[in-house]
């Protein structure tokens, strides 16, 4: 089986049989105005990794594998959206509030776009996730079990949050999951450090992370 040279050891995929999950690298996420920067984040380093996400995207177009997109949002009547989830954070703007993006976290609206270097391609998956995981109440279970994948990339923001949230569901579920450490991001770095340490640790408990360099240089 070709083999990507990883930590704690290397990472071996069948070939043909791997996919690339791209997490949240949302407009409301990344750019100055939205979701992120209206929580006093500074987005800089997240926008930062969309050359290198792209990199890693077109590795695997250019390999012919499956690549799948998530966005965080909701409908907009938000009746996919708890009620204990809009309270969380206090600030000035929540969730379904109208940000300078449009409403924020909405389906539908600019800032829940995909940036535009990142936007999906005719035939890519988009998936839009109601929560941190992208596990939870979409059919990306289905879409992979349909596809016969098994092994996943991973690559997005915020590292800590939704990137560790989905790898750690997808672990349950018996995914081998990778990490493309230059190609996820956190507004904290010391979150992104310890998420990182934390999915190799013990042997790979949740998975294994390596840079895009090295995983490009497997698909070719």
């Amino acid at each position: 089986m070709p083999t990507i040279a990883a930590q704690p050891y290397e990472y071996a995929f069948p070939a043909g049989k791997l996919a690339l999950v791209v997490i949240d690298m949302q407009r409301d996420f990344i750019e100055e105005g939205g979701f992120g920067s209206v929580l006093g984040n500074d987005v800089a380093p997240l926008a930062r990794i969309v050359p290198t996400v792209r990199r890693l995207l077109d590795g695997f177009r250019a390999a012919g594998l499956p690549v799948i997109h998530t966005r965080e949002g909701h409908v907009p009547d938000l009746s996919d959206c708890p009620p204990s989830k809009r309270a969380r954070g206090r600030g000035s703007l929540t969730i379904g509030d109208a940000g300078p993006m449009g409403r924020i976290l909405v389906d539908g609206e600019p800032g829940n776009d995909l940036v535009p270097d990142l936007a999906a391609l005719p035939g890519e998956t988009v998936i839009l996730k109601p929560g941190k995981g992208a596990f939870y109440a979409t059919p990306l279970d289905a879409l992979l079990k349909r596809l016969g994948v098994n092994h996943l990339v991973f690559a997005g923001v915020t590292t800590e949050v939704c990137v560790q949230t989905t790898m750690r569901e997808a672990n349950d579920r018996g995914y081998e999951c990778l990490l493309a450490e230059d190609a996820t991001e956190s507004y904290f770095p010391e979150f992104k450090a310890a998420t990182l340490a934390m999915i190799r640790a013990q042997g790979g408990i949740v998975g294994w992370t390596a840079p895009t360099d090295a995983v490009v240089r497997a698909l070719a």
